[in-house]
């Protein structure tokens, strides 16, 4: 109740997404605005967070992609605190085609949001905040941009790397733990390197010794279809996952999913080692089935009920070899 108090009446509101990108962006734009509140949401739930917003004077919203089913309701909402508010929308997700771009949206597919957010609010920001940007970028894979190369430079890029793949498996292994992740926000935001954030490098360790037992549990439980590969309830990262099934499973896309008890439905995560867009697959499959699903052409996301988690899987295969022909 009192980070909902904390939030909804905030002057200053940052909303990000939950992954490293999502977590190095709300960090940057909170070093352009220190009085900022924070708060983590997703592309499902971001419209009826919007709706309970009160008397914001700054609004910056970071990594969340725009849901394609609320695409119209979403624009509107925006557009109505636009008028009465400083709106920043900065993402990198694929923008819906029915869906109007406004001044307020920064917007880049090449990019992290990390990236884009540090650009978009430079002249507020002390150089050394490119920093948190590559972090993002890093776990992100979004590492090869223009910018990022040049950014890279002003450090030893191994260093850099170290400091990413501390954050970025650390924030995977606490998964859903949104407190932390509002801890871990502040110190990013004044520059601290993860390893010198308490706990940090711990959770890391564990983090590696919890991956080697996800990458055999994959490799020994791997389902195969003609196009894919996936694993079901490995309690683990589905990210991690869905990347081994397609390593062990011998296929250019691998899936994992993740039962939501409470959700009556599957997570999924999708990873294509290839050229094939599962972002468009996914768009034009998941409703057909009474879901929903998005992210960027290499890496994508779903929700599907569970009653039709089979089905779901044998028709993107299907759509997957339809795209190789």
């Amino acid at each position: 109740m009192k980070e909902f108090q904390n939030w909804i009446k905030a002057k200053t509101l940052i909303l990000t997404h939950g992954d490293s990108d999502g977590i190095c962006s709300g960090a940057i734009a909170k070093t352009a605005y220190p009085d900022a509140y924070v708060y983590f949401t997703n592309p499902v739930n971001l419209l009826e967070k919007l709706k309970l917003i009160e008397d914001v004077k700054t609004l910056i919203i970071c990594d969340i992609a725009i849901d394609e089913k609320n695409c119209s309701e979403l624009h509107a909402a925006l557009s109505r605190l636009a008028e009465k508010c400083n709106l920043y929308y900065v993402d990198h997700h694929p923008f819906p085609k029915s869906c109007e771009k406004e001044s307020w949206f920064y917007h880049d597919l090449e990019a992290c949001s990390s990236e884009l957010t540090y650009r978009l609010f430079e002249e507020q920001l002390d150089r050394d905040m490119r920093r948190i940007a590559i972090y993002g970028a890093i776990g992100d894979f979004c590492d090869n941009t223009p910018h990022l190369k040049s950014w890279v430079k002003d450090w030893d890029k191994r260093s850099l790397y170290f400091q990413a793949g501390i954050l970025t498996q650390a924030i995977l292994y606490k998964g859903r733990e949104y407190e932390f992740k509002r801890a871990l926000l502040e110190p990013l935001s004044k520059d601290i390197i993860p390893s010198n954030i308490p706990n940090l490098s711990e959770l890391a360790r564990e983090a590696a010794v919890n991956e080697e037992r996800l990458r055999l549990f994959v490799k020994y439980n791997v389902e195969v279809l003609r196009n894919c590969a996936y694993i079901v309830n490995t309690n683990n990262s589905i990210s991690k996952a869905a990347i081994y099934a397609a390593s062990y499973g011998r296929r250019e896309v691998g899936i994992a999913a993740e039962y939501r008890e409470r959700k009556g439905a599957y997570d999924l995560s999708i990873r294509s080692r290839g050229e094939i867009d599962v972002n468009s697959i996914l768009r034009l499959v998941a409703p057909r089935f009474g879901g929903s699903g998005g992210g960027h052409p290499l890496a994508a996301g779903a929700r599907i009920p569970e009653d039709s988690l089979n089905a779901f899987l044998r028709a993107f295969d299907k759509k997957l070899e339809e795209a190789h022909e």
